[in-house]
């Protein structure tokens, strides 16, 4: 029997495991099963090469689990190792200091094992006592027997072994029992062994006893793994079917992909991997982390920000890589040039499929485009050279139904919908059903609408408009039509001042107390077909406040009261009648009222003309006197004609209906508000 302490420089090197692979301690299972699959295909390599002769027999890698004993045992026919190998890989430890160690992975518990050669010692993670009882293939082997009890000591004894290869016996210590039942293992075998080239059984099949009344284990290995997965297989074999059977193999709970991209590189670096492309239409975040990154079939993460742009974390699907690190981590992957080749890599490699899908059938990609955008919008928002890629295959959509490319559409609307600035104007609706009044509108003077009511939509409009020459987008319900779209100066309004003031004050006096929404109300000239009351939004505030949910730093606009304008046609005939029955019920009440506040007012301009001059020091108390009572009689005079109006209005049907249509048009008219208008309907329809 040899006995010895394992090679470090500190006899803390258990402790430190426990503690820092602590958080990840289940990866100990991939560790033990990878170094079984090492090992069976450095045999498989020996004999392809001539420098094993003998029959390689059943290479099945086995795990199982005695409750009872409290044990794990790991099993190959592999290689296996001599007492001198043992030696040399399980007892000498690259090991640079505890302190340096502690510091430089203190936040990244997987990079120690990479980094450290500890694969193996990823077992003390779980294990109060470890053994391997190994025979090398060498001729003249003979087995032996390590053992340690997680300190440096350890033992090397004889052993009994009637083949080649290594059993891993881990004793599981008392805090981690939870891996002593069976359905965690098979679990944890699911996890990160589901695609190892070498098969894997955990027990043997079951099937339904009716004598025992209970599931009984049969005769036949129970094999968890596909050790030939979908992505290792050249492309030219496959079928469709065999891409959409993969896919339900990998997530069971979803729809069919759009489709597919299988990545097949071996220069500058390896990379094999099928991509799918979901039916996403809105809610990104529940779609994340759907990529699976294995390095030789081995699960490694599906947190694979680093390897691929953040817009195609939404893709589905696998990659596989030898040059990407087993355990990979975070910082890594941030550094790492190979890395950066590859996520570049990946990006052409989408970009080309997607555009390759749109030339050779068109109708069939327009078929997929609303699920198929909030990738490319993504793409647009976060990748800073992805539009220049995804321009000539990126849609727009209109309310009708139809698709053009960017160009397309920039060569339909250029001859209608220019400005008097030469601004190409890009009307679009975010909902065909709310806004249909607006979209008909516009549509009614020849202008075309775009559709845009997906999640990224209304975001990509400032990159668009960054990207597109003398090119602005407005909501089709930012405006009244005559002004979404200003191709000569203003018509202007037959209305004198005072006129447009009183109309203006009766609608604001009627005006609903609503939450976060302020109106301001505009008189002007529309012509006698257009509707006499309509409600817009200002399109640069509503846009800054749909960027606030999804940008950081934004979120004051996202506080801020939604802010309507109230425009009241003066050429409709109804807006007509409002002041003309203001003017005929209240003229004689009003008239001395508006004389008598023009008489202050031109008085009070008289005073400040009058002070203007002096230096604040030099104004009398009497000078101030004269200025706030005059003041303070204009102010008495408008709350009084404010109380007319606001009498005038309260009584007024038609007032109260031409709010309450524009509001019901947008969606605001609600509640008792809503019962108040459906009964004054029938009553004006009563007559």
């Amino acid at each position: 029997m040899q006995k010895g302490n394992i090679g470090v420089t500190t006899e803390n090197i258990f402790p430190v495991i426990k503690k820092f692979l602590y958080s990840d301690h289940e990866i100990f299972l991939r560790e033990m099963v990878s170094n079984a699959i090492d090992a069976t295909q450095k045999m498989k390599t020996l004999a392809e090469k001539g420098e094993y002769k003998d029959e390689l027999g059943d290479l099945t890698v086995r795990i199982s689990l005695d409750a009872d004993k409290g044990t794990i045992t790991i099993s190959d026919r592999g290689i296996g190792m001599t007492e001198e190998e043992i030696d040399k890989y399980i007892n000498q430890i690259a090991f640079s200091g505890v302190t340096d160690f502690l510091e430089k992975y203190k936040d990244n518990a997987n990079n120690i094992i990479g980094h450290f050669g500890l694969g193996f010692y990823s077992s003390f993670m779980v294990s109060k006592k470890v053994e391997i009882i190994t025979k090398s293939y060498k001729e003249g082997s003979k087995a032996v027997k390590w053992s340690c009890d997680g300190s440096p000591a350890y033992e090397i004894d004889e052993a009994e072994r009637d083949s080649r290869g290594s059993d891993i016996i881990l004793y599981i210590d008392d805090d981690c029992k939870e891996f002593l039942d069976k359905s965690k293992i098979e679990g944890l075998l699911q996890k990160y062994c589901k695609f190892l080239p070498v098969p894997v059984a955990f027990g043997k099949k079951q099937e339904w006893s009716k004598d025992e009344s209970k599931m009984v284990d049969t005769a036949e290995d129970n094999i968890i793994n596909n050790v030939e997965p979908l992505w290792t297989k050249t492309p030219s074999t496959l079928k469709d079917e065999d891409y959409k059977s993969f896919y339900r193999t990998l997530y069971p709970m979803h729809d069919e992909p759009l489709f597919w991209i299988h990545l097949n590189v071996d220069y500058p670096f390896n990379l094999t991997g099928i991509l799918y492309f979901p039916k996403i239409k809105s809610n990104i975040e529940i779609q994340r982390n759907k990529i699976q990154l294995y390095c030789n079939q081995v699960f490694v993460t599906d947190q694979v920000e680093g390897i691929v742009p953040e817009f195609l974390t939404l893709l589905h699907g696998v990659i596989d890589s030898p040059d990407i690190p087993l355990n990979v981590s975070r910082s890594y992957l941030q550094s790492d040039r190979e890395v950066k080749k590859i996520s570049t890599y990946i990006t052409k490699k989408v970009a080309d499929r997607l555009k390759a899908i749109f030339n050779e059938d068109r109708k069939a990609y327009e078929g997929k485009w609303d699920d198929l955008k909030l990738f490319i919008n993504y793409g647009i928002l976060t990748e800073q050279d992805f539009y220049d890629r995804a321009k000539d295959f990126s849609l727009f959509k209109d309310t009708e139904g139809k698709y053009f490319t960017f160009d397309e559409y920039r060569k339909l609307i250029e001859a209608s919908q220019k400005d008097k600035d030469d601004q190409l104007v890009y009307l679009y609706a975010t909902d065909k059903e709310e806004q249909y009044s607006y979209i008909k509108a516009a549509q009614d003077k020849g202008y075309s609408v775009l559709l845009f009511d997906g999640q990224l939509d209304v975001p990509c409009i400032q990159t668009l408009e960054q990207k597109f020459e003398k090119s602005r987008f407005t909501r089709v319900d930012a405006d009244i039509v005559d002004r979404l779209i200003v191709k000569s100066d203003d018509k202007k309004s037959s209305l004198s001042d005072q006129e447009r003031d009183n109309l203006s004050a009766v609608f604001q006096s009627q005006l609903p107390k609503m939450d976060k929404a302020e109106f301001l109300i505009e008189v002007d000239a529309l012509g006698e077909e257009q509707r006499p009351v309509v409600i817009t939004q200002n399109e640069w505030m509503r846009r800054m406040k749909e960027m606030s949910r999804y940008q950081s730093g934004m979120g004051f606009y996202g506080q801020m009261p939604d802010s309507f304008n109230l425009v009241l046609n003066s050429d409709h005939r109804l807006v007509k009648d409002v002041l003309s029955t203001l003017n005929s019920q209240l003229s004689t009440q009003l008239a001395p009222i508006e004389s008598e506040i023009k008489g202050q007012e031109a008085r009070l301009a008289a005073l400040n003309q009058k002070t203007d001059k002096k230096k604040p020091e030099e104004i009398t108390q009497e000078e101030k006197d004269d200025k706030a009572n005059t003041q303070k009689a204009i102010d008495e005079q408008k709350d009084k004609k404010q109380q007319l109006i606001n009498e005038y209005a309260q009584k007024n049907d038609i007032v109260h209906q031409l709010i309450d249509l524009a509001l019901l048009q947008n969606g605001m008219l609600k509640g008792e508000a809503l019962d108040k208008f459906l009964k004054r309907s029938v009553e004006l329809i009563k007559g």
